[in-house]
């Protein structure tokens, strides 16, 4: 059996650092990296809110799937 292939940083549309606005809330964050999730090994990212400096884990596919979008740093 192969190994699962792990996050990587160049795999994901949103790269470290990057800063990001939430469409429905408004809310501003930063893409932290990209992991993977411990029970399924689903990709996600690790990103921070730039108000409350919480951190937040979202798989891959929603976060790519138009409710954030990139915006200039």
């Amino acid at each position: 059996m192969s190994k699962p292939k792990m996050a990587d940083a160049d795999d994901g549309l949103f790269k470290p650092g990057s800063k990001l606005r939430h469409i429905k809330t408004g809310g501003f964050y930063k893409v932290v990296l990209l992991a993977n999730t411990e029970s399924s090994l689903e990709p996600a990212y690790v990103y921070e809110s730039l108000q409350s400096h919480d951190f937040w884990i979202r798989p891959k596919v929603e976060m790519e799937d138009g409710r954030f979008e990139l915006v200039d740093a």
